[in-house]
Formats: C-alpha cells, sequence, structure tokens
C-alpha cells in the first residue's frame, strides 16, 4: 500500500500568555516564563507552588454555556485547542456534503477529568450532599475530549484516547499520524489536554519529590531544564491541537500547509517505573529516523523532553549523543517547559506545535533560566536565546514518560 504524505494544516492551543498562536511562539522565542505562583485557599493546608495557569481562558466564551457545561476543565481546554485548529486549517465546523466518516480523532491525556471526580469528592465529604450531578461520568470520563470533538465537528471515524502519562499526546499524535498515512483516515484531529491543579493530583507530586520549589518572587524562573542548579518540574494547565491532512488533500482545497510530520516510534524500558534509561529513549529516537527515512545528519533542532528533575535530564542528553555521536555535540536542543511547564498528558501537544513553528518560521527558540549547564548534560549544543538565521530542515519531539514509555515525533519543513 503506498504511504501517503500527512501534513500539518491546523495548529491551535489555549496559551498559557493569554493571546494567540503567533504571541505564544513569540513570547517563547523571547524566553518569557508563563510559570507563576499558585495559592489556594484549601484547609488545611492550601497549595503553595510554582505552576502555569491559563486565567485569560473563559470556557463560556470560548465554547457557549451549553456546551462548557457538559465538559471538565481538561475536555474545555481539548475542545478550544480543536476548534482553533480546525479554524485555522480552513475547515468548516459543519461537513456542507462531504463525508467526513473516514475523518477521526485521537487525543491525549493523563489524568481525563480529574477535577470532575474531585469537585463530587467535596460535594459529598465536604458539604454532605448525598447525590452528584447526573453529568458526573460523562464530566469525568477519560474519552471525554474526543468525543465532544468527534461530535461537534461531525467527525464519524475513530475517536480515541491515549493515557500514557507524559507520553499521552505524542503517542495520539503518531497514531493519528499513521492513520493518515495509511489511508485509513483523510483528516485526523489530534493533540492533548490535562488540567493537573486538582488538589489531591499536585499534592501527589509534591510527595514525589520532584517539583521545583518556589514563591511570588521566584516561581517564574524555578523550572530550569539542565541547570546545575535546577529543582524539578513545573506542572501547568492547557490543552494543544493539530488537524493532520492527507498531503494531496490538502494541496487540492488550498490549504496552508505549517509543516509535514514525517516519523514516529515507541519504545518502553521495561525496567523501572520512575527511572528512565537512555537505552530505551535511544531506540525510539532511532525507530522514528528510520520511520522518517531520515538520518541523523538531517535533524536540525531537537525539542528535548526536558523537565528539570535531576535524574531525567541527564539520561536524555546520554540517549542524544548514542544516537548523534560526534554530530551532538552541535546539535541544537532547547528544552521550553522551562517556559510553558509540563501539561502532563498535554505536554506533547504544546511541543509538537513549537517544533513545527520552529520548522516554519526558522527560529529555534530557547531553554529559559539555564545560565549555568550541569556538566552531567553537556554534549550538545543548548540553545540559550532564540537562533535565527540557520536553515532547519527537520526536527525531532522527545516526550518519556513514568512506566518507561518513550516516543519521539519527526517532522519536516514545508517543500512545496
Amino acid at each position: 500500500m503506498r504511504q501517503r504524505r500527512v501534513a500539518i494544516t491546523g495548529l491551535g492551543l489555549v496559551s498559557p500568555y493569554g493571546g494567540d498562536l503567533p504571541d505564544f511562539f513569540a513570547r517563547l522565542c523571547a524566553g518569557e516564563s508563563a510559570v507563576s505562583h499558585l495559592l489556594t485557599d484549601d484547609v488545611p493546608r492550601p497549595l503553595s507552588m510554582p505552576f502555569v495557569t491559563s486565567p485569560g481562558f473563559d470556557p463560556v466564551v470560548a465554547l457557549g454555556k451549553p456546551l462548557a457545561s457538559m465538559m471538565d476543565r481538561y475536555a474545555q481546554f481539548g475542545m478550544a485547542a480543536a476548534f482553533s485548529a480546525w479554524d485555522d486549517a480552513g475547515l468548516p465546523r459543519k461537513s456542507e456534503g462531504e463525508c467526513r466518516n473516514n475523518w477521526g480523532v485521537a487525543w491525549g491525556t493523563a489524568l481525563g477529568g480529574t477535577m470532575a471526580y474531585e469537585h463530587g469528592y467535596r460535594e459529598l465529604w465536604q458539604r454532605g450532599r448525598e447525590r452528584l450531578s447526573p453529568l458526573t461520568v460523562v464530566l469525568g470520563m477519560n474519552n471525554g475530549a474526543n468525543a465532544h470533538i468527534s461530535i461537534q465537528l461531525g467527525l464519524g471515524g475513530v475517536s480515541m484516547s491515549h493515557t500514557v502519562a507524559c507520553a499521552s499526546s505524542a503517542i495520539a499524535i503518531g497514531e493519528a499520524f499513521r492513520r493518515v498515512r495509511s489511508g485509513e483516515a483523510m483528516i485526523m484531529v489530534t493533540g492533548g489536554s490535562d488540567v493537573p491543579q486538582a488538589y489531591g493530583v499536585a499534592r501527589a507530586w509534591e510527595a514525589l519529590r520532584v517539583m521545583a520549589p518556589g514563591d511570588a518572587e521566584t516561581s517564574a524562573t524555578s523550572c530550569r531544564p539542565f541547570s546545575a542548579d535546577r529543582r524539578g518540574l513545573v506542572l501547568g494547565e492547557g490543552g494543544a491541537a493539530l488537524v493532520l491532512e492527507d498531503w494531496d488533500h490538502a494541496i487540492a482545497r488550498g490549504a496552508r500547509i505549517h509543516g509535514e510530520l514525517v516519523g514516529y516510534g515507541t519504545t518502553c524500558d521495561h525496567s523501572h517505573l520512575v527511572r528512565p534509561e537512555a537505552e530505551g529513549q535511544v531506540r525510539a529516537i532511532q525507530l522514528t529516523l528510520a520511520d522518517a527515512g531520515l538520518s541523523t545528519e538531517d535533524i536540525d533542532y531537537i525539542n528535548a523532553h526536558g523537565t528539570a528533575t535531576t535524574e531525567g535530564d541527564p539520561v536524555e542528553i546520554a540517549a542524544l549523543q548514542a544516537v548523534f555521536g560526534e554530530r551532538s555535540a552541535s546539535l541544537p536542543v532547547s528544552a521550553t517547559k522551562s517556559m510553558h511547564g509540563h501539561l502532563l498528558g498535554g505536554s506533547a501537544a504544546i511541543e509538537a506545535i513549537v517544533t513545527v513553528l520552529a520548522l516554519r518560521d526558522q527560529v529555534i527558540p530557547p531553554t529559559a533560566h539555564l545560565y549555568e549547564l550541569d556538566p552531567a548534560c553537556s554534549g550538545v549544543d543548548h540553545v540559550t536565546t532564540a537562533r535565527h538565521g540557520r536553515q532547519l530542515r527537520a526536527a525531532l519531539s522527545n516526550s518519556f514518560a513514568f512506566g518507561g514509555s518513550n516516543a519521539v515525533l519527526a517532522f519536516r519543513s514545508v517543500e512545496l
């Protein structure tokens, strides 16, 4: 069977900066942090931690009250991002006579409707209610986002969700890519969303001792991937979406093509639930390059997983060195979680968009707050200020999850 080219015709997200997609990428390239300090009124102990929120996001404005009321916040982020990507692709929300029975959705989320369930616990235990809203099940289900996207856009093909911790949306994007490339789907909406500030979730992450500390003054610079003084990751909420489309279909309708998705590889370390291993990451990168028909010499940028954890960052750099060999010293690498935070199941989607925009606009966004490199993370070309003027042909986006699940996506700049 002939493999089809896969065009990226739509990009959409809910920006933590509050603006549109160009504003989001401009702020990233400027090294501007979206991290702020989260302080709640929970009793007896409030949450107090660096966090990336989207204070400008109003689901009623974005979706309308009837639709927004049927969704958990993670699904609201997903639907808003999908609408944005769909509009960016120049596709009508109503089918207008075109059959969409092989158009589908693949979505990633690590937590799904956790906020809905926590709301239920609060209602039962704190407020003494005996019954919950009958909507609680549909608000909390992990396939809520993809279900709503399919319904709102009239997509009759596959509608599926992937929950693979921090690799959730990378795997969702990769599986959507495979369906378009094989011809099984003409168009796929894909991406991911998560909202990790449920009290129990945030406290659980605190208990792992992998969270960066910070207060109102220091939170903005608290996420420092690859830095000698890094203290851990910063969680964030949000959603990001891409429209993947059969290349010939996109050309025939005169669509703008942002970039091309050309490869996907996934592996499992099969050794430890939370400790990453370079060997599994190496295999994922190599599988992706082979799937894309690319060599190490073709890669001009790596958007690193780069969570700013003590253990994770050096392992990722070791994996890159093992794959790229002598070339790794001149391989541009940056970790944009330093600015937009770790969206868990939504991280890979927002980083995929960053990677596509880097190739499209020919500019590499930096790793922010990297002033003193950890020697254990040396050996690659760390980008600390936005880099212009270098030809960017192809790039990789890495996602490495608890459970040892690794997923890597390969993108290529457009050559029409």
